[in-house]
């Protein structure tokens, strides 16, 4: 039985030295796919021969390589979502063009996403090739706190090496460096359970270096922010705003009133306690959220009502069209007696 077309991203940075083995193990492992398949290679403004090595390969290895070269660096998620916009096959796997991750896996990986009928497939390197301190520590950390805020529970985010259906991975659009993210983006059109993840090869750099380091955990701590706030509230911006600035008030009015108790019952003078300080400035932030959730709602309804974003996404719709009842066209074309 054949297979569904296929379409493999691979953003590629100043990765010169790879080029050429990326091609012949690509060529390799696809080269007995039971179905149409194509590879778009996306050069990220490479600044040394990416780009002229890309260009031989694809001349050399034949029409299904293609290379899409970026006007300067916009960075691996904006790489991959041009591959992505590119890409026209009912699947979609991305990879990165370092070469540790391996091309050999996709077509099983393409057959498990359809044995389970998941909407994406995450790769999880198990047996990671990395070094400790600088990227499985981290990683580690960095997968943890995404699996508590998110709620979708995978082992390694930061793989690279996924299959996605098309249609469904179109409904999301990738921007700054969200692509480690993606499974999260995914959970937002697609139930958890049509998510999943499997081992799958991870080997070690051999050519060029690494574009990430340890700096990439505090990335994750601010983009995992604005993933939990657009998972969460994007439909409903004012109670997030509104929750804090309800309770901010409720802590400011405790203030206020045990001041006023103390004032007004007992006497006392409250003029230099730094309560009553805390409490106005308390009182002051909550009308600030309340005001920015009430503001966030209306620029919330201003952009679905005005673009083709809507709140919800249809999988499917079965429509029974009986064949013996007339159209409504039919009907108002019918003379009337």
């Amino acid at each position: 039985m054949s297979l569904p077309s296929l379409t493999i991203v691979v953003p590629m940075y100043n990765e010169e030295d790879n080029v050429e083995p990326l091609f012949e193990a690509i060529q390799s492992a696809l080269s007995d796919y039971e179905g149409e398949w194509k590879v778009i290679v996306v050069n990220d403004g490479s600044r040394d021969d990416t780009g002229v090595r890309l260009n031989d390969c694809v001349d050399r290895y034949g029409d299904h390589f293609r290379h899409i070269e970026l006007q300067r660096n916009f960075g691996q998620t904006a790489a991959m979502q041009a591959g992505i916009d590119a890409a026209d096959t009912d699947l979609i796997a991305t990879m990165d063009g370092d070469l540790q991750n391996d091309p050999a896996d996709i077509p099983r990986l393409v057959r498990e996403l359809l044995t389970r009928d998941l909407d994406l497939l995450q790769g999880w390197r198990k047996n990671r090739q990395d070094h400790l301190v600088s990227r499985k520590v981290p990683s580690r950390f960095a997968n943890k706190l995404i699996q508590r805020v998110s709620g979708v529970k995978l082992d390694d985010y930061g793989c690279s090496l996924k299959v996605y259906r098309a249609d469904v991975l179109k409904q999301i659009r990738l921007y700054g460096e969200m692509h480690r993210f993606i499974p999260v983006w995914m959970a937002t059109v697609s139930p958890p359970h049509r998510i999943g993840q499997t081992v799958v090869n991870h080997r070690a750099r051999m050519s060029g270096e690494s574009k990430y380091g340890i700096s990439r955990t505090f990335r994750v701590l601010i983009d995992l922010l604005s993933v939990f706030f657009f998972l969460k509230f994007r439909a409903r911006p004012g109670h997030f705003f509104g929750s804090i600035g309800l309770w901010v008030g409720a802590i400011g009015g405790l203030m206020l009133s045990y001041l006023a108790i103390i004032k007004f019952i007992f006497g006392q003078d409250i003029g230099d306690r730094p309560m009553l300080l805390i409490a106005s400035l308390l009182i002051i932030a909550s009308l600030q959220f309340l005001t920015t959730g009430v503001l966030s709602e209306i620029l919330s309804r201003i952009f679905f009502q005005t673009t083709n974003v809507r709140s919800y996404k249809i999988r499917k719709e079965l429509v029974c069209d009986l064949p013996d009842t007339p159209s409504s066209k039919e009907k108002a074309e019918a003379p009337q007696e």
